[in-house]
């Protein structure tokens, strides 16, 4: 998560957006959306900036729709980042306060209470730093599927680890994990049969596309929705 790229494009932050509701799961602040008796569940993990983007629970309710039950977990305590261009901030302290290690284990009393609420499948989905804490819930049996999109920095050995069907949808134009990086982690998973796999890769687009684009841009909603639809898919498949 060393690249600039993951700063840029802040999203102006509400708590009020969306069609769901912040509860807590797990021991998180979360906003949760969908139908609360749903078998099937996915679980958003955001990038720096939260769980209080509005386009990101734009996105939640979107999958939600389609009949499952969706968690976006505050993984920050209430402390993303919004205040990056402040030169007295101090990016690698707050990395190590908030590092994808501590995600993964603070996802899983979440995931837990969607067990102990009867869901029987989850999928995850994370974006930038959250697509690092979605690759480690990979390497467990903890979720059924996972989708990573333009995922901060990931190490071989992390993907070595996937034991899930997992869905890579990546930016042309990514320092935090460049194209080649993505391509070369497909063919590193398309030897294991004993899962399915997917990497896309969307030209003209920058990392954060997914979620923090201008929605007076139509070429970059299109591009946003279209990998939106991917993820859904591949949800709507292996979480089941």
């Amino acid at each position: 998560m060393s690249s600039s790229q993951c700063f840029e494009n802040p999203p102006s932050l509400s708590s009020t957006c969306g069609a769901g509701t912040v509860q807590e799961l797990g021991g998180l602040q979360t906003y949760v959306t969908g139908a609360p008796d749903s078998k099937l569940a996915i679980l958003l993990i955001s990038d720096v900036f939260g769980y209080e983007a509005p386009i990101l629970r734009k996105l939640a309710d979107k999958v939600a729709a389609a009949g499952f039950l969706v968690v976006v977990p505050d993984f920050f305590f209430g402390d993303p980042i919004i205040k990056f261009d402040d030169p007295h901030f101090d990016r690698d302290s707050w990395r190590k306060v908030h590092n994808p290690d501590k995600g993964c284990e603070d996802a899983k009393p979440v995931i837990a209470a969607l067990k102990s609420k009867g869901v029987s499948a989850i999928g995850a989905a994370g974006f930038c730093w959250g697509g690092k804490v979605v690759v480690k819930l990979a390497s467990s049996t903890d979720i059924q599927a996972a989708v990573i999109l333009h995922p901060g920095q990931i190490a071989d050995n992390e993907i070595d680890d996937v034991k899930v069907p997992i869905a890579i949808l990546g930016a042309e134009i990514d320092h935090a994990s460049p194209p080649e990086q993505l391509k070369k982690f497909g063919e590193k998973l398309s030897v294991k049969s004993e899962f399915d796999s997917f990497v896309k890769i969307f030209p003209g687009v920058s990392h954060g596309w997914t979620v923090r684009y201008n929605l007076e841009d139509e070429s970059a909603v299109k591009s946003a929705e279209e990998a939106h639809l991917d993820m859904l898919n591949w949800f709507t498949k292996y979480v089941v």
